[in-house]
Parts: C-alpha cells; structure tokens; sequence
C-alpha cells in the first residue's frame, strides 16, 4: 500500500552519443558487432514464465549481408497464441493490483540499463538485424526507447493528477483503471523504439499484452524482452510471439476478453483487423481500444522564398535515412520553378558523397532495404519510372542484391504531378520531385493537400511567414506532424508527439499522455459525506 504520493524522476531526454572515431562508445558498438556476428543466436518465443522452442526455425540474416546467418528464431502457432492469451490473463490480477509505482519503476530501471549496459547490445542487434547504420540506431533503438519508457512514467502520473473538482460535502475523484482484459500489440521492423513502447506503454498502465513483432525485427526484440527480465517484469505481463498474423488474429480478435489493439504497421493491414474487430463486436467484454500508426505520402513544400540549400540538406536527410524506411521520411517534394535548378545541383553534390554499404563501415550513410520482397516493389517502381515519358529519373536509380538488399537513394522528376510514385507509398529511398510555376503557390498547396490519402508527416520551407500561415491553413489536415524549414522526419518524444490521421492512423500520439489515456478506464467515484434523509427538495415545499 502506498502510503504517499510519489513523483518520478523528471525525464530528460537521453543524450544522443555521437560514435566519432576513438570514442568508448564507438569501441564498445564495434566489439558487441563483432561478437553478435560470431554466433547464430536461437531466439525462443517468451510465455508466461518459459521460453518456448517449437523447432521449426527461421532464419535471420543482415539485410546489407543476406548470406550470413545471425541466427533462428522457432515461429510458434495457434497453440502458441492460445498459451499466450491464457498467460496474459493469468497474470493480469496482481499486475493490475501492484502499485504504480512499482510497475513504473520496472520500466525506469529498463530505461538505465539501455542507457548502460545494453546500450551497444540494442544498437548492434539494431544495426545487424535491421540494417541501421550507428547514428541511426543510436536515435531510435537507445535513445527514443529510452525516452519512452522514461516520459511514459511521468504522463502516467501527470494523467492520475488529473482530477475533478468537488463541491461542499462531498469527494469526487477519478481512478485510472487497466482495461478489462488483454492488449494485443502488432510491431514493425523499421523502429526498435515502437517494437518495444507499443507493448510497454499499455503494461505500464496495468495491462497484460500479447506482442507480436515483425519477423525482420525478431533480432533486436529479443533484446528487448532480456532488458525487460532483467528490470524484473513479472512472467505473463508481456508475452511475445513469433506466429504468422492471420493466425494469431483467429485466436485473439475472436477472445471475450481481447480489449485493445496498440498497432504499428501498414494501413491496409490495420482496416482489415479493424473491420475484423467490427465484426466481432458482440463478442467481445467490452468495446476494444484500437490504436493504430499506419502508412504515409510525407511531404516537402517549399515556397520561393526558401533557402536552396537548406531545402536540399532537409531531402537528403529526410528522403534518405534510413533507406527512406521511416513512416515519416519524405516521399514527395513539392519545389518552385525558380529554386529548382540550384535545389538539384546540391542535391546531386551532396548524393556524390553519399556511401552505401555495410552498418559495420561507419561511413556510410545508406545501408539495405530490410528484405527482398520490399527490395522488389521498390525496384519495380524505379523500373517502371525509367521507361515513363512522364517521369526522369534525375539521381540514382541503380540497384543491386548479389550481396545485400542495396538501392542507391534515387531522385525522380514527375511531369504529372499525380503519377504513381507521387501518391503511393513507396517505403524506400525514393523520391519524387514535381516543380510547380513559383507564382501558382497556394494551387501546390492545395495539390499537397489531396494527392494523398495520408495525413502523417509534411514540411513547408520558406523565409515568408505570409506563405507559411498560408501553409498551415491549408494544410491543416494534411499532416499530424507538422514542420517549418525543417525535415519531416525525426520526431523527439516528449518534445514532438507522433501520429497522423486520415489513412496514416488514428493519431493517439506516441510519446505523450494521449497515447496513455487509451490505455485505461477511467472510473469517476463520488463520496457524499453527509448523505440526506429527507427525500423532500425545497420546491416541494407550500
């Protein structure tokens, strides 16, 4: 029983380490990558209590390398997710029961040891696993990780504080309960950060989570879950799973006691479990949360008063980290007349400096496309725009897969500002440029606004704030993250909250107390400290 009431340590957010040569964090990276590399790992799933081996084995390999072996993971089946549902209620009561400040604590000291001692395990399990270069990984897997599970602890007491007002003679007060059965999270390969707040951000808050991550991200999620243990996660409130999604959405999505989704992935993958949910509706305890942060079209405007070369650097960063794999990297840029030619000579000075390569050479920039089947969609739209007489390709282009999943960051010019790659989701380094008449500003703006379904992420440039008020009205739906002269990409937790509408999701905000507040019922009580024993009101008097 708690017997005060306590404040978390106020979050910072962690210091990103800059992995120069002869730095210590540069040497412990390089020597955790040399000895993940030198064993094949043997990844159980994590139920209840047991690490769980089926001994059908699939295997992991380096996007960038894909013919070396990191190891195997045992995918399980819907046994697997039935033993799962079953642990996530087991241990749902004393989870729920334990005081905040306990629950909260284990995810601080989670926090610590990234900060520490698994620092270069989660970054080199990133990196290998996932094809991050070192600053990347830094930013995702160490950093925003770590601002999650640290600023999640503060918005959960931030949220318990808030309370409502009383008038005389009475109490009233607001509890914040976990949801009345399980959640169960749906995790991408692109951010370790999102594979581990997405079902520790619900537990945090007292529920029992099923998690299922992507099958390219397996490598760094066990990592994760050593994290988890070792901070002293109780058996049962976080259960993950490697089982093929169909099969695990049978079991989970037709349970009485399934209670929430916390999804990151694609949008079309969402509205199909969301329709599911909606045809299941009678059966289950209550009306199930559903969370989701989906796809996007990210957009670069620029207006002619931008600076060329701070527009350029914002593509480059924006387009190209992280092979162009982050929901939020930019897709299509939208650049005057009278900028352009001086925009691609610094864009195509600076992809002459670009390398591509393997994580283990720090000096790259680009590494590999996460596997073959995202490799083949995004070659087959570069394919397809070097026969078009509506589109040149103006940079890159090239491509190739003898040694890793390899694409050259490549710049394409549309004449057609609604052809393919200017609306559809790519996920890859690509992007499409369409070069308005300078004077035609607020029609760009409006083609922005409704060549895309999304509503994710979007930048305007300009040195003009008549044009960038006039940005943010008319591009007030077309972005949940929205940002002026610089890229669309980058979000910090605690600082910009992430998510976006439309198609892109139902924009609860990772990173804030919005995301929290899903995660609860909230209970009103009211205590009446003199009750009444007339039944008569005044009115009724003669």
């Amino acid at each position: 029983m708690s017997l005060a009431i306590f404040k978390t340590p106020k979050p910072t957010n962690e210091p990103v380490l800059s992995y120069a040569p002869g730095t210590p964090e540069r040497a412990a990276l390089q020597k955790e990558l040399k000895e993940l590399k030198s064993k094949e790992a043997d990844i159980p799933m994590y139920i209840g209590g047991e690490e769980v081996r089926t001994g059908k084995k699939i295997r992991i390999s380096p996007p960038h390398d894909h013919k070396h072996t990191l190891g195997y993971f045992h995918e399980g089946d819907a046994s697997h997710v039935e033993q799962a549902v079953n642990a996530a209620l087991g241990a749902k009561k004393a989870w729920a029961e334990m005081s905040w400040e306990h629950r909260a604590s284990i995810f601080l000291k989670a926090a610590d040891l990234l900060a520490g001692p698994y620092r270069a395990r989660i970054n080199a399990a990133t990196m290998l696993g996932q094809s991050k270069n070192a600053f990347q990984a830094e930013i995702d897997a160490a950093c925003e990780f770590i601002d999650f599970l640290k600023f999640n602890a503060a918005f959960m007491v931030e949220l318990f504080h808030q309370q409502p007002e009383s008038a005389p003679g009475m109490w009233n007060r607001m509890d914040y309960r976990p949801l009345e059965g399980f959640v169960f999270a749906i995790t991408p390969f692109n951010f370790t950060s999102i594979a581990g707040n997405l079902p520790a951000s619900p537990a945090l808050m007292g529920n029992t989570v099923i998690w299922k991550p992507a099958y390219t991200q397996v490598y760094s999620a066990q990592v994760i879950m050593e994290v988890f243990k070792e901070a002293g996660l109780p058996d049962g409130v976080i259960n993950l799973i490697y089982v093929d999604g169909p099969v695990a959405g049978d079991v989970i999505f037709n349970h009485k006691d399934f209670a929430g989704l916390h999804f990151t992935g694609s949008t079309g993958v969402f509205q199909q479990l969301w329709k599911t949910i909606g045809q299941n509706i009678t059966k289950y305890r209550t009306y199930p949360r559903i969370v989701g942060e989906t796809g996007g079209k990210d957009f670069i405007i620029a207006h002619k008063s931008a600076n060329a070369k701070e527009l350029a650097t914002a593509i480059i960063r924006g387009a190209f980290e992280f092979q162009g794999q982050k929901c939020s990297a930019a897709s299509r840029a939208y650049i005057p007349d009278n900028l352009w030619p001086e925009v691609q000579k610094y864009i195509l000075e600076d992809l002459k400096n670009v390398k591509m390569g393997d994580v283990e050479d720090f000096g790259n920039f680009v590494n590999a496309v996460i596997d073959e089947r995202s490799f083949n969609k995004i070659t087959k739209y570069i394919d397809e725009a070097k026969k078009s007489p509506l589109v040149e390709v103006v940079a890159g282009g090239n491509y190739d897969n003898s040694k890793g999943w390899f694409i050259e960051p490549t710049v394409l010019l549309a004449k057609d500002p609604m052809y393919a790659t200017m609306c559809e989701e790519l996920f890859g380094p690509v992007l499409t440029v369409y070069v308005y008449q300078a004077e035609r500003y607020e029609e760009a703006l409006e083609l922005v606004d409704s060549t895309s379904p999304y509503a994710l992420t979007g930048a305007i440039f300009s040195k003009d704030r008549y044009a960038i008020e006039l940005a943010m009205s008319k591009l007030m739906h077309a972005a949940g993250n929205f940002y002026i002269n610089d890229k669309p990409t980058g979000a910090v937790v605690g600082q910009q909250p992430f998510g976006g509408a439309r198609a892109s999701g139902t924009n609860d905000k990772a990173g804030s107390i919005l995301n929290l507040i899903r995660w609860v019922q909230p209970r009103t009580i009211k205590e009446t400290f003199a009750p009444p024993t007339d039944f008569r009101y005044p009115f009724l008097s003669k």
